[in-house]
């Protein structure tokens, strides 16, 4: 059946250039606008646009999919629905996926892995803050602006998420679960469901393959014993500093609720990158002894089973379950939903009078290994708990006796993360408190607010001795900021992709580890809470402030003159005319505020939003317009805001003037 044909239109703004891909859930095709502009579209199968539910869920989805606009994700510029067909558009990314990369390279180098899977948790974090789950991340959803290894900081693109929240509501009612079995978190096979802890765990996985050329739990068998392996099995350690391991183990982890949320763990890996700059690649480690390397397997889709069931999908032979788990064929890149009817589940004991009686079950080998893989799981149970369980009032020692405390904020708009780690130190009746910054896209700089809070509500503001950095107290008069325990710190560079940390010595004393924790999520929730109050104004402290950025243009230019194009921050309080970010066509030396947060005019990039009507020089910087157009639009990318456009305005002729 054809989905398309080039040439054919896809509604009234698109028509089908050529077939890049397909899968269960539909074909891949690039697309050409009106304007000239190449996107790619997924087309949804036709059985899809028959489920009335499906198609309303399409049309309620749409706000949703449209306004997950992040840098680190393919963006869906539009969704179709024409007769019998669905359709999603999106960014065309020309690159590549991260599964071409590692086939081509192999492993990589940890440095560059921790980056990568860094802006994957970027990307996530940001879906995660709307309320939308992935649900399938593997290297073929992530896809690179740049083809590997050309590609660096800001190249990493997450593809898929309209597929997941659109047609993965169905797959999830009819057949129970969806996901890749390799990939796959334990609670979608234990419990059937997961939600944005599971998408760490897949990520976990891609960190893992990126570093050793395999998956963790790849191995013989059938797709559910690969899946079961997420459940009963530790991941195999390979030969990476104990600190890359400890990262692995917590994102690995088989509790979701002992997994880093996303932004804490890009966070994570970006205060560890630099660690691991000179590091090379592991050789390519094969899979323990009892386990032989295979393909990856594609996305499958089972219904409902009892634990038996998996148990025994796990243990067994595919002979030995002929007709039960469905053959998925070849595993390629495509993601593959295939759904199996439910399966009555009669009662044991009606089960038992048609079984083979000559045997009794407790002495079957399906029953010895269940009982087996039980047990495993029960000793994995009480280890985890002993070493996770929560200790009250005691304090956690470190291997030098310290206590110690981390937590990683949410990532700002700006692309600025900020991870702190406490140590309370006995001996010298001090926490160390060390405060580290990481950028995603851009380089950032400037001033930073940092809270250092009492112990205790109304308690006075600590002795604090820093280093690493110019710092000084906050002062309301200048920075429009009344916080108390306020600290300004100066003359740090974020690089790209990069961190820079700071540290103090707090003249604090906690009682009891949950006292380290309540003091450090206090100086944590201050320090947001102050730079995104909405009665402050100024510009102070940008790099924390500022939440979007407003390209202004007149409503009316004369062609040919240059266009007046001006960059408006947006403060939590609103958008700031009287102080602009950026002016073009230029004239005198940029903001500090741009120089803070994009690295200057470096930063900033202008490209025609009209289909030719508008000229870029080849800075990027001065747009001049050219051709008559009742509505035109300039797109604009300041930093980490790549993702900008002016409102439409309209270019006549001096004669029309």
């Amino acid at each position: 059946m054809k989905f398309a044909q080039t040439g054919q239109a896809l509604g009234a703004s698109y028509r089908f250039g050529e077939r890049v891909g397909s899968g269960a859930v539909g074909e891949v095709w690039t697309v050409t606008s009106a304007d000239g502009r190449t996107f790619a579209a997924k087309v949804l199968r036709p059985e899809h646009a028959d489920d009335p539910s499906l198609v309303e869920r399409f049309v309620r989805e749409r706000s949703v999919l449209l306004g997950l606009q992040d840098s680190h994700i393919v963006t869906v510029r539009d969704m179709v629905v024409e007769g019998a067909r669905l359709a999603i558009v999106m960014d065309y990314v020309a690159g590549g996926s991260l599964r071409d990369a590692v086939k081509v390279a192999g492993p990589l180098r940890p440095l560059d892995a921790f980056n990568v899977a860094a802006e994957v948790f970027d990307a996530l974090a940001f879906a995660h803050s709307r309320g939308v789950t992935h649900r399938d991340i593997k290297p073929d959803n992530v896809l690179l602006a740049r083809p590997w290894p050309e590609c660096g900081a800001g190249d990493v693109r997450v593809s898929d998420f309209g597929i997941s929240d659109v047609v993965g509501e169905k797959i999830r009612q009819t057949t129970g679960l969806i996901g890749t079995p390799h990939y796959m978190p334990p609670e979608l096979i234990s419990q059937g469901r997961s939600g944005p802890p599971g998408d760490v765990y897949s990520t976990g996985v891609l960190l893992y393959e990126l570093l050793a050329g395999r998956t963790p739990f790849a191995g013989p068998g059938t797709d559910f014993s690969v899946a079961y392996r997420h459940v009963s099995s530790r991941p195999p350690r390979i030969p990476v500093d104990d600190a890359v391991w400890n990262v692995l183990d917590s994102l690995l982890s088989k509790d979701p609720a002992q997994r880093p949320t996303a932004s804490e763990a890009a966070a994570t890996l970006r205060r560890l990158a630099p660690r691991l700059a000179g590091s090379s690649p592991i050789t390519r480690t094969e899979a323990p002894e009892d386990f032989d390397a295979v393909e990856r397997s594609a996305t499958v889709v089972r219904g409902a089973f009892t634990d038996e069931d998996l148990a025994a999908f796990a243990s067994g032979s595919p002979d030995d379950h002929a007709g039960k788990a469905p053959e998925l064929g070849e595993a390629d890149s495509a993601t593959i939903a295939r759904p199996i009817p439910r399966r009555e589940v009669r009662p044991r004991a009606e089960a038992r009078l048609e079984a083979n009686v000559a045997t009794p079950f407790w002495r079957t080998r399906k029953a010895l290994l269940l009982a087996g893989a039980a047990a495993l799981l029960v000793v994995a149970m009480v280890v985890g708990f002993v070493v996770l369980a929560p200790s009250g009032q005691q304090m956690r020692p470190t291997a030098e006796g310290q206590v110690s405390k981390q937590l990683q904020d949410a990532a700002l708009p700006t692309g600025l993360t900020i991870s702190r780690e406490a140590s309370y130190e006995p001996s010298s009746g001090q926490i160390r408190l060390t405060v580290a910054y990481a950028a995603q896209k851009a380089p950032l700089s400037g001033d930073f607010l940092e809270v250092i809070p009492g112990l205790a509500d109304g308690e006075a503001c600590p002795a604090v001795t820093w280093d690493g950095a110019s710092v000084s107290r906050n002062q309301a008069s200048i920075t429009g900021l009344d916080v108390e325990c306020g600290w300004k710190v100066s003359g740090l560079e974020v690089p790209a992709g990069g961190a820079a940390q700071v540290t103090a010595k707090v003249s604090v004393s906690p009682a009891d580890q949950q006292a380290l924790d309540a003091w450090l999520r206090a100086g944590s929730q201050a320090t947001t809470a102050a730079t995104q109050d909405p009665a402050v104004k100024g510009t102070a402290y940008t790099v924390q402030r500022l939440k979007g950025v407003e390209v202004r243009t007149p409503a009316r230019v004369v062609t040919p003159s240059p266009l007046k194009i001006t960059l408006v921050p947006v403060w939590a309080g609103g958008a700031d005319e009287l102080n602009p970010l950026y002016v073009s066509p230029a004239s005198g030396k940029p903001s500090q505020m741009l120089a803070a947060v994009s690295g200057g005019e470096k930063g900033v990039r202008f490209s025609d939003g009209c289909g030719g009507a508008l000229a870029v020089d080849s800075a990027g910087l001065t747009v001049t317009a050219l051709q008559i157009t009742p509505q035109c639009t300039v797109r604009a990318s300041v930093g980490n805001f790549t993702e900008l456009q002016s409102p439409s305005f309209g270019i006549t002729s001096r004669e029309n003037s």
